[in-house]
């Protein structure tokens, strides 16, 4: 039963070539669509969660780092959609692979350092040693504020993971439940599937609010920097 309910986290295969890319790519076609004169549902949704993500980043990132709004939008709803469609049944959830959010993180958090260092390098310096520490303790400060800023990107990449990953567990494992005691014990079989729905909930909830997380994170950092 345990190398069941892990093998939803593989890579699902065909032809002996991984599909995962593809189901990565699945949140990109989705959000693709041609203009039109009259937009629908969707364009509309899509719209208006664009322009109260953007007014969100504009109040809180000065004008140099206002430029990153468009690539921390595109963040959003990728990681978003990607996050709700591994919800669906028969799919595969992108976002609870390691490999795929240090591959966003990583990348992303890089640059704030860089655009530091070279924008205002004696404030990101300063940042490495806090005010009014003691002179002897100047050195420790120093090594663990380095060590802090370096596992920045490894704390988005496991958050996300960790949060979409134990939430697909449970559900397994409610499920699993469910289907067990519905020849036996029909009483319990309800009580648990009422726990697989609150559970359901609770994980779109998630979905949301860890990509919301996640690049309200690379927000702070980049505030940090610019």
């Amino acid at each position: 039963m345990t190398m069941n309910m892990f093998e939803q986290f593989m890579s699902p295969e065909l032809l002996m070539m991984p599909t995962a890319p593809l189901s990565m790519l699945v949140p990109v076609l989705l959000i693709h669509h041609k203009p039109k004169l009259l937009g629908n549902r969707m364009a509309t949704a899509i719209t208006l969660l664009l322009k109260i993500t953007m007014s969100n980043m504009t109040n809180q990132l000065t004008p140099n780092g206002q430029k990153w709004c468009q690539v921390l939008t595109s963040l959003l709803i990728v990681i978003l959609l990607s996050n709700l469609l591994g919800l669906l049944p028969y799919t595969f959830t992108s976002t609870s692979q390691l490999s795929m959010n240090m591959a966003m993180a990583i990348p992303l958090w890089m640059a704030t350092v860089i655009i530091g260092m070279t924008k205002k390098p004696t404030s990101t310096l300063a940042h490495m040693l806090p005010e009014g520490s003691p002179p002897p303790l100047i050195p420790f400060m120093i090594i663990i504020e380095t060590i802090s800023l370096l596992m920045r990107p490894m704390a988005l990449g496991v958050r996300l993971t960790a949060n979409i990953t134990a939430g697909h567990l449970l559900m397994t494992m409610v499920s699993t439940a469910t289907l067990n005691f519905i020849k036996t014990h029909i009483a319990l079989s309800i009580m648990t599937w009422l726990l697989l729905l609150l559970l359901s909930i609770l994980e779109l909830a998630v979905a949301c609010i860890q990509a919301y997380v996640f690049v309200l994170l690379i927000i702070l950092y980049l505030q940090e920097n610019t």
